[in-house]
């Protein structure tokens, strides 16, 4: 994720993912904030929620809860809004487009839920909430990983792929942490 995040450095419109996204580029001046927006402040998303998920391995004071502040701010701020406003505009159709905003209003809901219960203290609920958050955060590697599998395996047209790994990116993981926490391993 870092080497994809690397391709955007310097800032510029014409290359990788947005030499297919160059009518939104040139049609929608706010299209680029948002695209960038989410580019950058993901990629310490994901770090954050790393970090925060191995704190029994630091033994730094309030490690977890700074790196759980870190994750909840850029998440609710910055990275699910601007990951719902790039949904819309979504290759693939009302498909992938419906796919990506959900995705993302899950994204901040989840993350806004498990903020307010570690607020109440209840961290039980809160832990519960911050895997479903991160498992929504995860869908950015998933969906990567199922493209892989997908073309390798089937070869099939590239908008049907993408319309499929729309969802393969997030479901699969919300699912498998629904099971953990309905099996109490979570």
């Amino acid at each position: 994720m870092l080497k994809i995040t690397l391709e955007y450095i310097p800032l510029r419109a014409d290359i990788s993912f947005l030499m297919i996204k160059q009518t939104e580029v040139t049609d929608r001046s706010e299209y680029l904030y948002f695209f960038y927006t989410h580019v950058y402040t993901s990629i310490f998303v994901l770090l954050s929620g790393f970090l925060a998920i191995l704190r029994k391995d630091f033994r730094l004071k309030n490690f977890h809860k700074n790196a759980g502040k870190v994750y909840i701010f850029l998440t609710l701020f910055f990275a699910a809004p601007s990951g719902v406003y790039m949904g819309i505009f979504a290759n693939g159709g009302i498909l992938s487009k419906t796919s990506f905003v959900i995705l993302g209003c899950l994204w901040w809901f989840s993350t806004f839920k498990a903020y307010q219960l570690a607020r109440q203290k209840k961290f039980k609920e809160h832990k519960q909430w911050m895997w479903r958050s991160f498992a929504l955060t995860l869908s950015a590697i998933t969906l990567r990983m199922w493209k892989v599998i997908i073309v390798y395996l089937f070869h099939p047209n590239p908008m049907d792929v993408y319309q499929i790994i729309a969802w393969l990116g997030w479901i699969p993981n919300l699912l498998l942490i629904e099971y953990l926490i309905a099996k109490k391993y979570i």
